[in-house]
């Protein structure tokens, strides 16, 4: 994608395939706002008029990583590398969609089972997030009374990550690492967890 363009035809075909607003954002890299904006500019293109303002965000495409096998498991051993491979931990959690094959590759790497984390943000449209449910799914390892790293290929506002901390706690689970390919707000750590990257990209100058 080369520019701001391309991102609002993106985001109308995807919308125009049913995804909501929340799964939009999680293809497109971008907060669910910049989602909103995207979609609310369908048949628009992207300049703004007098008076509006855009939202203040920033697109990563990694897809020269994620179409190529071996780059992703290129990319899974560094992100491997990141956390303080701990023995005792036997547990990966990959969050939904685009996490879950990072976590795979980090899985293999640390030698661990594979759980996938399905975010609010998927079913979200507008409204309230916490009316919203989210899962983990059946088909992957049980995270109940286990310690656990999760993985994700963003962070843009930290909630994502945050959520999923809390879901995996609630079954009795323990996260003691967190690593993901792009951090956009430059977080060191989540509720006493530490939060790796392999990239940060923070925004400079006007709209910080």
């Amino acid at each position: 994608m080369k520019n701001v363009d391309d991102l609002i035809e993106s985001a109308a075909e995807l919308s125009a395939r049913g995804l909501s607003k929340g799964e939009i954002a999680d293809e497109l890299n971008v907060s669910r706002e910049t989602a909103s904006w995207l979609v609310g500019r369908t048949g628009r293109d992207a300049t703004l008029e007098n008076g509006e303002t855009g939202p203040h965000d920033i697109h990563v495409d990694w897809s020269a990583l994620g179409r190529d096998s071996n780059r992703l498991s290129l990319t899974g051993q560094a992100m491997a590398d990141l956390l303080d491979a701990d023995e005792e931990v036997d547990l990966t959690v990959g969050i939904e969609k685009a996490g879950t094959p990072l976590a795979t590759m980090v899985a293999r790497e640390l030698d661990t089972d594979l759980a996938t984390y399905a975010p609010r943000k998927h079913q979200w449209e507008e409204g309230d997030l916490e009316n919203l449910g989210a899962a983990f799914s059946k088909n992957f390892a049980d995270v109940r009374g286990r310690e656990c790293y999760i993985v994700d290929d963003t962070i843009t506002s930290g909630t994502t990550m945050q959520e999923t901390m809390e879901a995996v706690r609630e079954l009795g689970g323990e996260p003691v690492g967190c690593v993901v390919l792009v951090d956009k707000r430059g977080i060191d750590e989540i509720d006493s967890v530490p939060v790796h990257s392999l990239l940060q990209v923070l925004r400079v100058g006007e709209g910080e």
